[in-house]
């Protein structure tokens, strides 16, 4: 009852968890009022039994304002209309204002644009009363890039292009970027191509939040370019992310690099960005003998313009409005509790946008800084009895608090923890927040006066960050401790805080104990040491708890024996992972971004692309907890089926490579096999041969290529021939995985079986020495359904109950070719498509196996 605002903030939180995972649809804004209402009634009558009372109802009236803001938060476009518009988009005319700074990267420039109505081929308009639509413009040619530069916040546009609706996750556990957009408001997209689709106004001079925004971003962009000038080039997106909050020109391998050492919170505008900038402010203030209650309204009025010109993210907020309340609090002599100030923030902005609740910047922050408050000194103080130091205590305390708190979200989250992220923190953490962020705002401030002072202080930041790269460089380097976590579930999110809390009820016990601080009854000796041995044991035992639960979460299928063969949409190619009873974990094929690029088309080329291994296959992996792959296996090299392996290799450990035993030339495959070869990864040319076991209940067979202890890797430039095509045998099931084999080795294989019959027997099949030893259970089906494989006698052959396409969606390539699919179904095949159905996932039980899909749900 100390701390009332901190209770109200966390019943507030309580009812937006409620909301989000329950659904009660009579409660929404106007029943919160009325709520609300009574809330305020029953405190200033002083009714008996408010306080519980209270309680609940503050709950149900938080539970309510989500929910509400939740239903309303839809598109203003009817429904009648919605139904109107494919999957594929429909060609419409928007016409509102940018509701945000134009960016431009490579051929696409992409906004969010504030729209007052749409108008549809048909001459029908729809007022859509300031909706957020992301669009997304392809550009033509160069000069176009400066064209789309010039357009400002605020400026009228209208574009013609196509609209649709964003795509939901197509995988188990993969991005929702449709999701993601509608925590943003934003329900739409919409695609053009050429600046010349577009109509744009410039905005009246006028004084107004849209003018005041447009301003910011002029700002921001100067700021920028100013720091081009003053940091060399390969920094210079380093330090615009530090300084200000700008990501573009961020270099991604850097930023990996930081995220693998759990650094990343360095290049992210926060509270140390504030305390640094509100200490310069002061330390000046105080110089030109400024008194205290001035320097703090200037400190007060400044911090709102700092926000903003940083990029008021949740974490800048969340450290802009704590400050803006202890500096109101200490110039009028009032609230001094720092929990008080934390929870008036988070209350303000959940407030603001219930939806603040489900970002992950405010998660990280708003945690780590609770446990900051409550936790630092009270481990400082049980550190006493290990260490003198104080510097040394406080260092090991601020440490230990923020990684053991932050830890849950972030394997929740990124799915990774490095064990050298205390040593990076403790070492560079330092460095960068008391010398290089105050050196490159001094840089910044006197390059905005004259460009080579700042340079100077520029160049020196630049010795210091090369020294930083080489340490996190060398980091990165120590093998094997980065390690890979599953995302957790809440459950288990729970308990983690309760084992904490509880080793430390019991940490300080004991540490009382220590010091001779138990309570007088309890001086005697014998229950004094009985006593101490319960509490060291009870501490024990927590660990060990503890402990036990980190290798749960860690490995929360170790115990499970079903096999699971998951079918990952990966756009237009092949991603198969599966993961045998005994935990093996095997890679087919990893996918791969196609790009098409003629001479002179440079300028094209952008500076972070989607490449599916980096932007999704590892990702996935990762958040499924595959800490390593002890089979990878790739059909053949076409960037479909191996680009999107590069990245997996790079960060996922690989204990040997299966291929076609071939080499097409080009610039991806030459590092890819490179960084193989660097890696030490063994690897095996497919080649006819014996049963390869995988676990006690699962072998493969190569049944293609035909060549058998093949001694030279050939130069082969058209790989879909030369695809690797095994039959996976797993638990009683059968499997024939095909790459993108053609018909002419389809009929090579069939030649080669009936004359070798032998090849397909298993000694774990019962069925081995039967007439049924050619029939399979599942098929991938060749080349995504073209029609230049996949024949009737192929189908006669194998007899497979079940096929699965793994194929683009609006793919240019007509795949699936209608004449498979036909094929297939008069087969009496059962056809699962990742195009229409998403990820696909077969789990081999004793009983059968069972299908689910991310987009179809069967019965």
């Amino acid at each position: 009852m100390k701390r009332p605002v901190v209770q109200g903030c966390c019943l507030w939180i309580s009812g937006y968890v409620l909301a989000i995972y329950t659904e009660l649809p009579w409660l929404s804004w106007m029943t919160s009022a009325l709520l609300l209402a009574a809330l305020l009634v029953i405190y200033a009558l002083r009714l008996p039994g408010r306080q519980p009372l209270g309680a609940l109802l503050l709950v149900v009236i938080a539970y309510g304002y989500y929910q509400g803001t939740d239903q309303r938060n839809i598109t203003a476009l009817p429904l009648a209309q919605q139904q109107q518009i494919s999957p594929d988009g429909s060609e419409v005319t928007l016409l509102g204002r940018f509701a945000s700074p134009v960016t431009i990267d490579g051929d696409r420039s992409s906004f969010t644009l504030e729209a007052e109505s749409v108008r549809f081929p048909d001459n029908t308009a729809f007022p859509l009363r300031g909706e957020s639509v992301q669009v997304s413009l392809r550009l033509m040619e160069q000069a176009q890039q400066t064209i789309a530069s010039g357009w400002r916040r605020g400026d009228a546009l209208t574009l013609t292009g196509t609209l649709r609706s964003p795509s939901p996750a197509r995988n188990f556990g993969g991005f929702d970027y449709r999701r993601y957009l509608r925590l943003h408001h934003i329900h739409w997209l919409l695609s053009a191509k050429g600046v010349d689709q577009a109509q744009v106004q410039p905005a009246a001079a006028q004084l107004n939040v849209a003018a005041l925004l447009r301003w910011n971003d002029e700002l921001r962009a100067a700021l920028s370019r100013r720091m081009d000038l003053i940091f060399p080039a390969s920094q210079a997106g380093f330090m615009k992310s530090m300084l200000i909050g700008l990501t573009d020109d961020l270099d991604p391998d850097r930023f990996q690099q930081f995220s693998q050492l759990g650094l990343t919170h360095i290049l992210a505008i926060s509270g140390l960005n504030i305390a640094v900038f509100l200490g310069v402010c002061i330390w000046i203030l105080r110089r030109f003998k400024v008194t205290k209650e001035t320097y703090l309204l200037i400190c007060m009025s400044l911090l709102p313009f700092y926000v903003l010109v940083t990029g008021a993210s949740p974490s800048i907020v969340r450290a802009g409005l704590m400050s803006m309340i202890a500096l109101y609090a200490a110039r009028r002599g009032g609230m001094k509790e720092v929990l008080h100030i934390l929870a008036v923030a988070a209350w303000a902005m959940l407030v603001w946008d219930p939806y603040f609740l489900l970002d992950v910047s405010f998660q990280l922050s708003f945690l780590v800084t609770l446990g900051l408050i409550i936790g630092v000194q009270r481990v400082t103080e049980l550190l006493s009895a290990y260490f003198t130091s104080p510097t040394l205590k406080n260092t090991l305390a601020i440490t230990l608090v923020s990684q053991s708190v932050s830890f849950p979200v972030s394997i929740y989250y990124f799915n990774q923890f490095s064990l050298l992220s205390w040593l990076a923190n403790a070492v560079l953490v330092p460095v960068i927040s008391m010398i290089v962020f105050p050196a490159g705002l001094a840089a910044l401030a006197l390059g905005l006066i004259y460009v080579p002072l700042g340079q100077r202080i520029g160049h020196l930041i630049a010795l210091l960050n090369q020294a930083i790269f080489w340490v996190t460089d060398q980091l990165q380097k120590i093998p094997h401790l980065t390690m890979i976590w599953p995302s957790p579930s809440i459950p288990w999110i729970c308990f983690y805080y309760g084992f904490l809390v509880i080793i430390y009820i019991l940490w300080h016990r004991s540490y009382l104990n220590s010091q001779g601080e138990l309570p007088v009854m309890l001086e005697v000796d014998s229950r004094k040491s009985t006593q101490r041995m319960s509490v060291k044991l009870s501490l024990l035992l927590a660990i060990g708890g503890f402990v036990v639960l980190l290798w749960m979460g860690y490995s929360p299928n170790r115990f499970q024996r079903t096999g699971l063969v998951q079918f990952i949409d990966v756009g237009q190619g092949d991603a198969i992972l599966i993961r045998t009873p005994y935990g093996r974990h095997l890679l087919i094929d990893g996918g791969g971004t196609l790009t098409f690029r003629k001479a002179g088309d440079e300028w094209k080329i952008r500076k972070d692309p989607f490449e599916v291994g980096q932007k999704l296959l590892v990702p996935l992996l990762k958040k499924r907890g595959i800490q390593s792959l002890d089979l990878v296996v790739l059909t053949h090299e076409d960037a479909d089926h191996s680009g999107g392996l590069q990245a997996v290799i790079e960060q996922i450990p690989v204990k040997q490579l299966l291929f076609n035993g071939t080499f097409k030339e080009s610039s991806s495959m030459t590092t890819f096999f490179g960084t193989l070869v660097q890696k030490k990864v063994p690897l095996l040319p497919a080649q006819v041969d014996d049963w390869i076991d995988i676990d006690p209940v699962t072998k493969l067979q190569v049944i293609y290529p035909l060549e058998t202890n093949p001694t030279m890797i050939e130069i082969v430039k058209e790989q879909n021939a030369r695809s690797v095509v095994f039959l996976l045998e797993m638990q009683g099931t059968r499997w024939l995985f095909t790459g993108d084999m053609e018909k002419e080795s389809e009929a090579a294989v069939l030649d080669y079986l009936r004359t070798h019959p032998a090849l397909l027997v298993s000694e774990r099949n019962p069925s081995a020495t039967s007439k049924n030893h050619n029939i399979i259970d599942v098929l991938k089906v060749a080349h995504h359904g073209s029609k230049t494989s996949t024949t009737t006698e192929w189908l006669t052959y194998w007899k497979p109950a079940v096929a699965v396409i793994s194929v683009g969606a609006m793919n240019t390539y007509g795949h699936p070719s209608p004449e498979i699919t036909d094929r297939l179904i008069d087969a009496n095949v059962a056809v699962y498509r990742t195009d229409r159905m998403g990820e696909v996932q077969m789990e081999v039980r004793n009983s059968g196996i069972f299908t689910r899909m991310k987009l179809w749900n069967l019965k």
